[in-house]
C-alpha cells in the first residue's frame, strides 16, 4: 500500500470518538458537562415556549392586564438569560474538551516521532509531520467542541421536545417522529461522499505544504538551476487541486445544508398548516397551537446544527487518519529500563544484521568491538554502510539479527533509552542547527552549562576566535540550519556541542567534513585530545582523519572486510589501501 493510500484510507470511525476523546485528560468530564448545559439550555426552551404561550393566550384572548403577569413575564426573562448563559457555559465547556485533546495529542504526536526516532522521520516528508501535528490537530476543534456536543444533543432535546408535544397535541407529536429522522438519513447518504472528497482534501494540503518546504529549502538550487518558474507552477498546479478538492468539500457542505433547511422548513410548515386548519374548524385551542408552534423550531434546532457542522466531522475524520497513522506506526526500535553501566564504555557488534527494506541486507553479520577509551574509526566507500552500522550503536535503527553489547554481556536494546543517549556525544554527517543564538545551539549539549563552559567548548572546536569577531558573540542570533555562519563553522558548532557534553562515548559521522586542510588538522588534533579516556568512534570519508585511531574498521558491500591500525592495513595492501590510495589520486595529479 502506498502512502497516498494511506493518507486515502478511511479512519476507525467506531473508535476515533473514543480515542479522541480519551486523548485528553480531563476531556470527557468536560464534554459531559457540556452536554449536561446543552441540554437544560433545551429544557428552559420548552419552559420558555410554556411561560410565552401562557403570556399570550392570557393578553390576548383572555384580556388580562399586563400588571398580572408580572410574575410569567418575569419569570419569562429570567428563562431567557438562564438559556444564554446555559448556552454559553456550554460552549466553555466543549472548548475546554477540545483545548484538552490538542495539547495532549500535539504533546502525544511530539513524544512518539521522538520515540520512532530518526529511521521513520527520514521515510517522511517534514511538512506532511508538520502540518499534521498543527493544522491536522487544529481541525479537530470543530469536531470535538461543537459536532459531538451536539450529536449528544440531537438525541436528547428531541426527546425531551416531543414528550412535552405528545400530551398536547399527538398528531403534531406523529408529524415530528416521521420527519424528523428524515434529517440524519440524508447525512448519512451525503457523509460517504463527503467523507472521500475531505480525504482528498487533505491529502492534497500535506502534498502543497511539503512541496511548498521543499521549494522553500531548496530555492538557491531552484535559482541556480533556473527551475524556480517551474517549481512555482508546479506548486500552482497542486495549490489548485486543493482549491478544488475545498470547493468540491464546500459544495456538498452547501447542499447538505440547503437540503437539510428544506426538509426541516417543510417539517415546521406541514405543522403550522395543520393547526390552522384545525383552529379554523375549532379542533384545538390557541394555548396548544402556539405552544407547540414555538417548540417545533427548536426541535429541528440541534438536528441543524448537527448539519452544520457535520462538515467539520469529515475533515476531523480525515486529519484523525494522518495523526492515528503516525501514532500508530510501531518505533524502528525497542528499549528497555535498564540504566547503562556507569564509567567507560565498550561496545560489541555481534552477528549484527540490519534490512532497511525485506530482502535488502545493508550490513551482514558484522563482528567487531569498540574497546572502551580507544578510537574506533569505520570507513569504506559510500554505502558501505558505515552511517547504518553507527544508527545502530546509536539505537536508531533494530537488527533483524544479531545485537549490540554493552560492556560485554548487556544488550542495547535492554537499556533505556533516554539514559543511553545521555550517555553519548553524538555529530552527524549534516548537523542540526536551530534558529536562535549560538548559546542557545550549544545549551543542546548541556542545558546547565555557564557562559565560561560554553567558551571552552568553542576554543576546544578552534570556533571561538570567530564567534568573538561576531557582532553579539556567543549571544548572535542564527537562521534555520545555521544560516549567518560558513558550512565549516556549523560542523564546528555541532563539535563543540559534542565537547560540551563530556560524555563517555562518542560518535563522530564525517565530523571534519565541510573544513579546509588547516583547520580539518586542528579539529583532528582536537578530536584526539576529547577522545582521550573514552570510547570514540569515528566514521570517515576522508582518510587522513583516520591515521591517528587505534584501530580501523573497513567496510565493504556491508560487510566487515579488514580491521587493524593505520600501518598494519597499509601492509597488508588490502581494502584499506585500495581506499587510501584512491583517496590520495587526486591529489598526485
Amino acid at each position: 500500500m502506498t502512502e497516498a493510500d494511506n493518507h486515502d484510507a478511511a479512519p476507525p470511525r467506531r473508535t476515533l470518538d473514543r480515542r479522541l476523546i480519551a486523548a485528553g485528560q480531563g476531556a470527557r468530564r468536560f464534554l459531559a458537562l457540556a452536554i449536561g448545559l446543552g441540554f437544560a439550555a433545551g429544557l428552559a426552551v420548552i419552559g420558555q415556549a410554556l411561560l410565552l404561550a401562557h403570556v399570550v393566550t392570557a393578553l390576548i384572548f383572555r384580556h388580562t392586564a399586563p400588571a398580572a403577569l408580572a410574575l410569567p413575564l418575569a419569570s419569562l426573562a429570567g428563562l431567557l438569560l438562564l438559556r444564554a448563559a446555559l448556552s454559553f457555559a456550554s460552549e466553555l465547556a466543549a472548548h475546554h474538551a477540545a483545548a484538552a485533546v490538542k495539547l495532549s495529542l500535539r504533546r502525544a504526536l511530539l513524544d512518539h516521532l521522538f520515540a520512532l526516532g530518526p529511521a521513520y522521520a527520514a521515510g517522511e516528508r517534514s511538512a506532511d509531520l508538520a502540518a499534521t501535528m498543527l493544522d491536522g490537530v487544529e481541525a479537530l476543534e470543530p469536531y470535538l467542541a461543537r459536532y459531538l456536543p451536539q450529536m449528544a444533543l440531537v438525541a436528547l432535546v428531541p426527546l425531551a421536545i416531543l414528550a412535552a408535544v405528545f400530551p398536547v397535541d399527538w398528531i403534531s407529536g406523529l408529524v415530528l417522529l416521521v420527519t424528523g429522522p428524515i434529517i440524519p438519513v440524508f447525512m448519512v447518504f451525503v457523509g460517504y461522499r463527503a467523507e472521500a472528497i475531505n480525504r482528498r482534501q487533505w491529502r492534497e494540503l500535506l502534498t502543497m505544504s511539503a512541496r511548498f518546504l521543499d521549494a522553500v529549502q531548496g530555492i538557491t538550487t531552484l535559482r541556480l538551476f533556473g527551475r524556480a518558474r517551474d517549481e512555482i507552477a508546479l506548486i500552482g498546479r497542486i495549490a489548485d487541486e486543493y482549491r478544488r478538492a475545498t470547493m468540491a468539500g464546500l459544495r456538498v457542505a452547501f447542499l447538505t445544508s440547503a437540503v437539510l433547511e428544506f426538509f426541516a422548513s417543510l417539517s415546521i410548515a406541514l405543522v403550522a398548516v395543520l393547526f390552522g386548519a384545525r383552529l379554523l374548524h375549532g379542533h384545538i385551542g390557541f394555548f396548544p397551537a402556539f405552544f407547540v408552534l414555538l417548540l417545533v423550531p427548536e426541535f429541528f434546532l440541534p438536528l441543524r446544527g448537527l448539519a452544520t457542522h457535520y462538515h467539520a466531522r469529515m475533515t476531523a475524520l480525515a486529519a484523525a487518519g494522518r495523526i492515528f497513522d503516525v501514532l500508530d506506526a510501531k518505533p524502528a526500535t525497542s528499549w528497555g529500563s535498564a540504566i547503562p553501566p556507569a564509567g567507560p564504555l565498550s561496545l560489541r557488534c555481534a552477528g549484527l544484521t540490519i534490512a532497511h527494506e525485506p530482502g535488502q541486507k545493508v550490513l551482514h553479520g558484522i563482528d567487531c568491538a569498540f574497546p572502551a577509551g580507544s578510537m574506533t574509526a569505520i570507513v569504506g566507500r559510500s554505502g558501505a554502510g558505515k552511517s547504518t552500522l553507527a544508527a545502530a550503536l546509536l539505537g536508531f535503527v533494530a537488527p533483524q539479527s544479531g545485537a549490540v553489547m554493552v560492556n560485554g554481556d548487556t544488550a542495547l536494546a535492554s537499556l533505556d533509552r533516554e539514559a543511553w543517549w545521555a550517555r553519548l556525544a553524538y555529530v552527524p554527517q549534516t548537523p542540526r542547527v536551530f534558529a536562535g543564538t549560538i548559546a542557545e545551539n550549544l545549551h543542546l549539549g548541556r542545558p546547565e552549562a555557564d557562559d565560561a563552559a560554553l567558551r571552552d567548548a568553542l576554543r576546544r572546536a578552534r570556533l571561538l576566535d570567530e564567534i568573538d569577531r561576531l557582532p553579539a558573540g556567543i549571544e548572535t542570533r542564527i537562521g534555520d540550519g545555521g544560516a549567518g555562519l560558513s558550512g565549516g563553522q556549523v560542523q564546528r558548532l555541532a563539535l563543540a556541542r559534542a565537547f560540551l557534553r563530556d560524555a563517555p562515548l562518542l560518535i563522530l559521522d564525517e565530523a571534519t567534513a565541510h573544513l579546509d586542510l588547516e583547520t580539518e588538522a586542528e579539529i583532528t588534533a582536537a578530536i584526539a585530545e576529547l577522545a582521550r579516556g573514552r570510547t570514540a568512534i569515528l566514521i570517515a570519508h576522508r582518510l587522513a582523519t583516520v591515521r591517528r585511531a587505534d584501530r580501523i574498521l573497513v567496510l565493504e558491500g556491508g560487510r566487515l572486510a579488514e580491521s587493524g591500525t593505520h600501518d598494519e592495513l597499509l601492509a597488508r595492501g588490502g581494502a584499506y589501501a585500495t581506499l587510501l590510495g584512491a583517496a590520495e589520486a587526486p591529489c598526485a595529479t
